[in-house]
This record gives structure tokens, sequence and C-alpha cells, in this order.
């Protein structure tokens, strides 16, 4: 990789803002990295906790980037139908050396056409409806398929952020990276995964991800099939 390594992370409207905030706290510290954050505008976007992003650069006037970086959230499912966002995921896509996404970034991923046939990993609740796009839904926190590399729900961001680093300036540089964000999970409550949270609410959660995204995943995929 060049010394010289940009890196664009998208903003839409109403992303969680922990999927864009993690990774880009570790790859913003990739020696020779060059971050952008792209927008429609340039006006604030706001996050689903409420903190407004500032983007630096437009969708119209960034240039090629070496990795882009889609988060998810709520906002990933309106995005997605955006014809100037997934033109623009498609337009990085062609000379990007990573196309990655963290969370529900992974629909906006295959609303450009970039996971048809890959393995590919999202929130949990959100899973099943990845085969949408023709991708094969995988139980990981981070899942690589060629140039592809899809995180899991919010937190994973990081991991695959870390992974990233490594191969953008070497594990000793990750580890460096990982030792300045004093990244040592130890969470007071064994309740992050859905293979270990009660089965109940786990069924509830994606019965209502079904309801709730269902439909705007359909036209998505219906727009990228046909």
């Amino acid at each position: 990789m060049a010394d010289d390594i940009r890196i664009a992370f998208l903003l839409f409207p109403h992303l969680t803002q922990l999927d864009l905030t993690g990774p880009a706290q570790v790859l913003s510290r990739v020696p020779g990295a060059h971050v952008e954050y792209v927008a429609l505008t340039l006006d604030p976007v706001p996050s689903d906790c409420g903190l407004a992003l500032v983007p630096t650069v437009t969708i119209e006037d960034a240039g090629p980037a070496d990795v882009l970086v889609v988060p998810g959230g709520d906002g990933a499912f309106d995005a997605m139908l955006d014809p100037g966002v997934v033109a623009f995921v498609r337009r990085q896509a062609e000379h990007a050396t990573w196309v990655t996404s963290v969370c529900t970034g992974a629909f906006v991923l295959g609303a450009a056409g970039l996971l048809a046939g890959r393995r590919a990993t999202t929130h949990w609740a959100s899973k099943p409806m990845l085969e949408a796009f023709g991708a094969q839904p995988v139980d990981a926190r981070t899942a690589r398929d060629g140039a592809v590399v899809t995180a899991a729900g919010v937190s994973a961001g990081i991991d695959m952020a870390l992974w990233l680093a490594a191969e953008l300036a070497g594990q000793p540089a990750a580890e460096a990276i990982q030792l300045q964000i004093e990244y040592d999970p130890q969470p007071p409550f064994d309740h992050g995964s859905a293979e270990r949270a009660d089965a109940v609410v786990v069924t509830r959660a994606r019965a209502a991800a079904e309801e709730s995204r269902g439909a705007k995943v359909t036209r998505a995929a219906a727009a990228v099939l046909r």
C-alpha cells in the first residue's frame, strides 16, 4: 500500500455513529492515512443518537479512495435506495483496495451489487435479509470475501478496523493502535451475541427487523438483481 492511504467514510442521515467513529478512531491512526467523510452535501449529518457529523467532501467531489467504509443504522435502509449513494459506492468499488461495511451498512453494499455470491455478515437481527442480494450470510464478527469486508453489529467495526489496519500498515502498527485506544473489552454482561441471548428476545427482534426493513430490502434487491 502506498504511503498516502486515502480512506473514505460514507455519511448519511440516521447512521449509527459508533459504526463510523469506532473504525475512524482506528483507521485515522494508520501511518499515511488521509481520511475523508463523504456525504451528499456538506451540511451536518444527524446520527441515530442525536450527534451530528460534519462531512469534509461531497459525493460529487470525492476522489477515488483506497478504502471505503460504509456504516449502518436505520438510515442505511434509506441510503440503499438513494441512486446517488449507490452510484458513489459502485464508483469507489471500481478502484478501492478494500470495500468495507459495519453493521447494516452491508445492505448499502448489497444495493450496489457488491455482495452477490459473497460471504457477508451484518447485525444479527437483519442478517437473514442479506440473501435478497445474493449474499451468503455467515455468523462471523468479520467476514472477508475478496476485496469486500463486512463487520457484524456496531462494535464489531472496531475489530474489523484493527484487522484492516494490519493489512494496510502491518500487525505491529495495528497492535500499537489497539494499545493507543486501549481497546481491551471487558463487558459487565455476557449478552452481546444472539447465540447467547434469550431466544425469545432474538426471535422477536428479527421479526421486527423484517417487518420494518423487509420491504425496502426487497425494493433495493429488485433494482440490483433485475
